[in-house]
């Protein structure tokens, strides 16, 4: 999960189409234009001009524009959504390489939200979702160091934060109401390596630090 530059409180917040893009964003395009190429959906020439402008784009609108027509939303290489995320009596996913906007609008009713924040962008270092969750879930996939913090009005809402933050790392906030509803957040399984490292006492020294 990566984290945009921060600004000054008074300045304005830039639209998320406009964050600056990285290498790795540049090479998640050239590839889904590789597997175009591959099955037929574009040709040669296209291959190499939209090959071309994914190298020397600098914002992440920039590389969207280049694979819209290559697939649904959900299949993107990056989405650059800012819309509210909502669902009734189902269920819906973010996931990927995609920008958390500084506030997300969300509303479950009797359906599941699932926010995957591993790979995603925040536009922020405190991003707000505010919900409205009525008899349904919202489930969070937090990278280690992200804090979740549930600040909304429940009632009759569960939740279960099973986060690994650190000390002036990402926030989550979940404003809002939640009502008769549940919010859940956790961070990958570590494994046994991971684990094992975390013991070292050079590795204990260097949190404590």
């Amino acid at each position: 999960m990566d984290t945009s530059s921060p600004r000054g409180a008074g300045e304005p917040v830039r639209r998320v189409s406009e964050l600056r893009a990285s290498d790795a964003d540049r090479e998640r395009v050239v590839a889904l234009l590789g597997e175009a190429l591959g099955d037929g959906r574009i040709t040669l020439d296209e291959h190499a001009e939209r090959t071309e402008r994914a190298y020397a784009a600098r914002t992440l609108g920039e590389l969207t524009g280049l694979t819209g027509d290559l697939g649904p939303s959900e299949a993107q290489p990056i989405i650059v959504d800012d819309k509210p995320v909502s669902v009734a009596f189902g269920r819906v996913r973010r996931e990927g390489r995609w920008v958390v906007p500084v506030k997300l609008p969300l509303f479950a009713l009797f359906g599941t939200v699932e926010l995957d924040l591993r790979d995603a962008v925040l536009q922020r270092r405190h991003i707000v979702v505010d919900a409205l969750v009525l008899g349904g879930r919202v489930r969070l996939l937090v990278p280690d160091g992200v804090r979740v913090r549930v600040t909304g009005r429940t009632v009759l809402a569960t939740r279960e934060l099973r986060h690994r933050p650190v000390e002036g790392g990402p926030t989550v906030e979940i404003v809002g109401t939640l009502l008769f509803g549940s919010v859940s957040a956790r961070a990958p399984k570590r494994t046994l390596r991971d684990r094992v490292r975390g013991r070292l006492p050079g590795n204990r020294r260097d949190r404590d630090r």
